[in-house]
């Protein structure tokens, strides 16, 4: 696998500086060539072991709630209830268990659908097998990993709708200090704690406070639904998104 798409949401040398831990990962994908493929290449590596194949949505969904799982490797364009559905039902019952989409598709509207059923990264067929591992790895360490085509849509919808509320976002309605404003427009181009503490010259526990807040204030579960209510809502203030 080859492209030229890059990673934006977690440092890979702290990866590096971490032990790999066992990551058993439900592999979704009904072409059954590329499944083959992909299961003996990713078993090559080190800590990450193929423990569930899965063809159609419904069986991934009854495999995720059978297996002892790090991480769903999902494919959108599945048969039955599709790739779709199968994340949301699987987010819903398991909402601790990362999902990584790996899809051949880049439109707009899938983007913002697999955002919306919580899924923690989306990365298209044919990239680096190497990236396709990191990609894995940061998923199942917590973080987000989404490429270059969708962390551009992400911030170019944040920077839209803020624009034509034309700066409502700091109405008295808005739920959110000025700082975790800031916070958030930081989390949409995707910083990471460490990396936002920097730039605001804060520690990175309170950049885990502040997020906390934001998490519990917008009644979501994880940062990436944070994003989501903010540009659904036009949380985020119009000068803060232009700095980004």
């Amino acid at each position: 696998m080859g492209s030229d798409y890059q990673p934006t949401y977690f440092n890979p040398f702290h990866l590096r500086e971490m032990p790999l831990a066992l990551i058993r990962i439900l592999l979704v994908e009904d072409d059954e060539l590329f499944r083959l493929g992909l299961k003996m290449r990713l078993q090559q590596e080190i800590g990450l072991e193929i423990v569930a194949e899965a063809e159609d949505g419904e069986t991934a969904v009854e495999l995720a709630a059978q297996q002892p799982l790090e991480l769903v490797l999902l494919d959108v364009g599945l048969p039955g209830i599709g790739g779709i559905e199968a994340c949301r039902q699987i987010k819903q019952q398991h909402p601790e268990l990362p999902v990584l989409v790996l899809t051949s598709r880049s439109q707009k509207p899938l983007i913002a659908r697999l955002i919306e059923v919580g899924a923690q990264g989306y990365c298209l067929k044919g990239i680096a097998a190497e990236t396709l591992v990191l990609a894995i790895r940061s998923v199942a360490a917590g973080a987000s990993w989404w490429d270059q085509t969708a962390t551009t849509e992400i911030r170019a919808a944040l920077k839209s709708n803020a624009t034509d509320a034309g700066g409502t976002a700091d109405s008295l309605a808005n739920p959110l200090t000025r700082r975790e404003q800031e916070i958030l427009a930081l989390l949409a181009t995707g910083k990471t704690n460490q990396e936002i503490a920097e730039l605001l010259y804060i520690a990175p526990g309170t950049v885990r406070v502040h997020v906390h807040a934001i998490l519990h204030k917008l009644e979501v579960r994880d940062r990436t639904q944070a994003v989501v209510v903010a540009i659904q809502k036009q949380l985020i203030s119009t000068d803060l998104l232009a700095k980004q």
